[in-house]
């Protein structure tokens, strides 16, 4: 058994709680809110978050962060990514040197590009991070639905210790070395999502969501490639199948907003309606300047830039990205000259 400390009680924080402390953990969990942190210990579910799920009551919850994190063999950081550095900033006069923290949030940091394990490592140096990512809802994963995820890290025993933590008989754990990789896989993807919300939002069909599906996957692998990643990674569990994941289903907030922004909302007025945090949104602009910082194209990535802080028509990057340069799909089979 290990002692755990869960970083934020959000979705997936509560999710991931529960399937910790099944596994036979002592699982201490820190909520920003009091007032969310007293409904869990009361009710031990918090409807807002996860509805429907029972939080074990063998789970101690607190909002005070000195209460969580000294003494912890691991904490798992599922705060916002908005919010990862601040809340690391906060944590690191608490964690004792050589503590694994495993980053379970999406996104990239705006201005510096980082990633948030490398947030994470910035702000708190003495630690050793991870990264647990993949097609996992926490709604399904709450309610103890078959789910695959990987979880990354810079060496081999640090990923199989965690592996162990996590394994269940629903809750199948690969890992792998790339964790840049697995990082961007899980934050590109919100993006696409926008797109693919967007276009489901304006009543195509499932031909163009495919299309953006596959294009998207491209575009994320181009990006991640030039950065490090491997292209194994983008075909696995943190690639296509977190974007498929993320695209088709109406748990996906932001696929949710997507649909909405298709439907004419304005970004401001999606995100209040999906009245949850939209990573997608964050990840955009940050995406773009990774772009342009290693020349590479993604234009999917730029329309949904283009609609969410430029205010362009999505009707008009349809168009757009319909009507780009004739191209070639696949160049690494050449042509039978005749």
């Amino acid at each position: 058994m290990a002692k755990i400390g869960v970083i934020g009680a959000g979705g997936w924080g509560l999710a991931l709680s529960k399937l910790l402390c099944e596994n036979g953990n002592d699982v201490t969990l820190w909520s920003f809110l009091e007032s969310d942190a007293e409904q869990i210990r009361t009710a031990h579910e918090l409807p807002s978050k996860l509805p429907g799920v029972i939080i074990p009551e063998q789970i101690q919850v607190t909002s005070d962060l000195a209460a969580v994190v000294p003494g912890e063999d691991v904490l798992v950081m599922v705060s916002p990514s908005a919010v990862v550095r601040e809340t690391a900033r906060k944590m690191k006069p608490l964690v004792a040197d050589g503590t694994v923290i495993v980053n379970a949030a999406k996104g990239i940091e705006e201005g510096s590009l980082m990633t948030m394990t490398d947030a994470i490592e910035d702000e708190i140096p003495q630690a050793r991070t991870a990264v647990i990512s993949g097609p996992s809802h926490a709604e399904e994963v709450g309610r103890g639905m078959p789910t695959a995820i990987v979880i990354g890290a810079k060496d081999e025993q640090t990923a199989r210790s965690l592996q162990k933590l996590f394994m269940s008989p629903v809750f199948r754990v690969y890992i792998s070395s790339d964790m840049i990789g697995i990082e961007l896989g899980g934050s590109l993807k919100n993006v696409i999502a926008l797109a693919a919300g967007i276009a489901d939002g304006m009543g195509y069909g499932d031909n163009a969501k495919a299309a953006l599906i596959t294009r998207g996957i491209v575009e994320i692998a181009r990006l991640g490639i030039k950065m490090g990643g491997q292209f194994e990674t983008f075909c696995g569990l943190t690639g296509i199948g977190d974007l498929i994941v993320t695209c088709a289903s109406m748990h996906s907030r932001n696929r949710r907003a997507g649909i909405l922004l298709g439907q004419g909302y304005s970004m401001e007025e999606a995100m209040k309606e999906v009245n949850m945090v939209v990573e997608g949104v964050y990840s955009t602009k940050s995406a773009v300047a990774l772009a342009k910082k290693y020349e590479v194209e993604l234009p999917i990535i730029e329309q949904v830039n283009k609609i969410l802080f430029e205010g362009k028509n999505p009707k008009e990057t349809v168009s757009a990205l319909m009507l780009r340069d004739m191209g070639i799909e696949n160049s690494l089979t050449p042509w039978n000259e005749s």
